[in-house]
C-alpha cells in the first residue's frame, strides 16, 4: 500500500529520518509511505491525499479482523482537498478476487478501443478462440503467422498496422469516453464532468514491450501445464479465472480419481512424502507417493489425537513419520521428506522434531498468501532455532491442485503426468 501527502522537505544527508524504507520525503514537499497491507496498524494515524493499493488481489479481505483493506485505507484520505484512491492488480479467482470486486463497484468499466486500420471501425482487442470470428488468429503450430481479425468486417490486422495513438477509452455500460483521462465525453460527444470512480481494463495485446507472436507462444506453453491456462488468463488477458472444477470437486470428480492399488505403494511410485497439519487437539498426516511426471497417489492418512504439546502425542507422531510401507515390488519404503505446518501451535515444537528426524527430512512450513509465490520457498540459511523454515505459497498451491483435479484422468494402468489418484 502506498500513501502520498504534502510534507516538509528533509535536511541534507543520505541517512535521515525522512529517508527510510517506509517513508520518503522529497524536496518538492511530497511525502511517500510504502507500507504493507497485511497489518492493521499501517492503516492508522496518517492523513494523505492519495492511497494506492498495489496487487489488491493479494490483500486479505479482512485485515486482522478490522475490515476491508480499501475501506480502511480510504479513511486516510477523508481530510484531503483532492482525495484519490487508486487500486491496481493482476486478477485472481473469479468471485473471490478483490480487484474484480473493486472494478464492479464502479459504474464505468472502460476498455481501450482502437480503430481498424482498414475499415476504421473501433473495437477493443480480444483474445478470442477457435469459435469466434474475431480476435488473434494463427496457423496451427505457427505463432509467427498471428494476426488480428476485425470483429466488424473481418479485416486482417497485423500488429505493426495498429495505431494506438488514435485509440480512446470507452465505457462498456454508458458509452462515455475519454482519450487522456482528463476530459470526458458522453456517447453523443458532449463533454461531461469526470465521474466519481472509473475502472480501466487493459491486457498484454496492447503492450509495447511484447509481441502478439510471444502471446501465442505463451498460450501454447500454457496448454501444456495444468496451471498454465490459469496463469495466462490472469497475467496475460488480465481477467479473473473461473474455477469451474470447484463446483464439481465435492464427489463426482473425486470418484473419477479412485482406483484399486495392487499394493500399499503402487508399482510406479518411487518416492514418498508427507504433510502434517497441526491442530491444538490433534495432528493429521497425509502420505503421498510420487511417480514420474508428478503423478501422485494418496498412500495413507493418519490422525493422531491428543494435546499438541504433549510428549506422548508427539511420540506417536514420530512413529507414523518412521512408518514403512510395502511397495508393489516387495520392498519396504520410508517417507523421504515431511512438511510440518507450524500454524496455530508453538513453532518450537516442530523445530525440535525437525532436529530429531533431520532438518532436511522434516521441514517446518508456514503459509504465505502472496500472489505468484512458489509452492514452496526453501531458505538459504537456517533460522535462529537451527532449522529451515519454509514458506508455502498457498494461493499457488491451491490453484495447482484445482487444475490437476480438473484434468482428465487416464485408466489406472496408464501413467499420467500430474494426475492425482486415490485408493478405492
Amino acid at each position: 500500500m502506498f500513501l502520498y501527502c504534502w510534507s516538509w522537505p528533509p535536511g541534507s544527508g543520505v541517512k535521515h529520518r525522512d529517508n527510510t524504507l517506509t517513508l520518503k520525503r522529497f524536496s518538492s514537499g511530497v511525502g511517500f509511505w510504502c507500507l504493507g497491507g497485511a497489518a492493521a496498524k499501517n492503516y492508522r494515524e496518517k492523513s494523505v491525499d492519495v492511497v494506492c493499493y498495489d496487487e489488491l488481489s493479494s490483500f486479505e479481505p479482512d485485515v486482522e479482523k478490522e475490515g476491508s483493506p480499501t475501506l480502511l485505507g480510504d479513511k486516510r484520505i477523508e481530510g484531503s482537498v483532492w482525495p484519490k484512491s487508486i487500486r491496481g492488480s493482476t486478477p485472481k479467482v473469479k468471485g473471490s478476487c478483490q480487484i474484480e470486486k473493486a472494478a464492479n463497484e464502479s459504474a464505468h468499466f472502460m476498455r481501450f478501443h482502437v480503430p481498424c486500420p482498414h475499415c476504421g471501425e473501433e473495437q477493443y482487442l480480444k483474445f478470442g478462440d477457435g469459435s469466434t470470428p474475431f480476435g488473434l488468429k494463427w496457423e496451427k503450430s505457427k505463432p509467427e503467422t498471428v494476426y488480428y481479425l476485425c470483429e466488424h468486417n473481418g479485416c486482417v490486422i497485423r500488429q505493426s498496422e495498429l495505431d494506438q495513438k488514435a485509440g480512446r477509452w470507452i465505457c462498456d455500460n454508458t458509452g462515455m469516453w475519454t482519450r487522456d483521462g482528463l476530459a470526458y465525453f458522453s456517447a453523443s460527444g458532449e463533454e461531461v464532468p469526470p465521474p466519481r470512480s472509473i475502472t480501466f481494463h487493459i491486457w498484454t495485446a496492447y503492450s509495447p514491450f511484447t509481441t502478439w507472436i510471444q502471446i501465442i507462444y505463451d498460450w501454447l506453453d500454457a496448454l501444456k501445464d495444468p496451471n498454465g491456462v490459469k496463469t495466462f488468463i490472469n497475467t496475460t488477458l488480465g481477467e479473473p479465472y473461473e474455477e469451474a472444477v470447484a463446483e464439481k470437486l465435492s464427489h463426482e470428480l473425486l470418484l473419477e480419481k479412485v482406483i484399486h492399488y495392487a499394493a500399499p505403494v503402487p508399482e510406479r511410485v518411487v518416492y514418498l512424502t508427507a504433510g502434517i497439519d497441526s491442530q491444538r487437539n490433534r495432528y493429521e498426516m497425509y502420505v503421498w507417493g510420487w511417480a514420474p511426471g508428478e503423478e501422485a497417489f494418496l498412500i495413507d492418512k493418519q490422525i493422531i489425537m491428543g494435546r499438541h504439546d504433549d510428549e506422548d502425542t508427539l511420540q506417536r507422531v514420530d512413529a507414523v513419520i518412521n512408518k514403512k510401507y510395502r511397495h508393489a515390488d516387495g520392498t519396504d519404503i520410508s517417507i523421504s521428506r515431511i512438511c510440518w505446518d507450524i500454524g496455530g501451535i508453538d513453532a518450537e515444537i516442530v523445530y525440535k522434531r525437525s532436529k530429531k528426524h533431520g532438518i532436511f527430512r522434516v521441514l517446518p512450513v508456514k503459509g504465505a498468501s502472496v500472489y505468484g509465490k512458489p509452492v514452496i520457498t526453501m531458505p538459504k540459511k537456517r533460522n535462529q532455532s537451527g532449522v529451515f523454515l519454509c514458506e508455502i505459497g498457498t494461493d499457488t498451491a491451491k490453484e495447482m491442485l484445482y487444475a490437476r483435479m480438473g484434468a482428465v484422468t487416464a485408466p489406472a494402468d496408464e501413467a499420467t503426468p500430474y494426475a492425482i489418484r486415490f485408493s478405492g
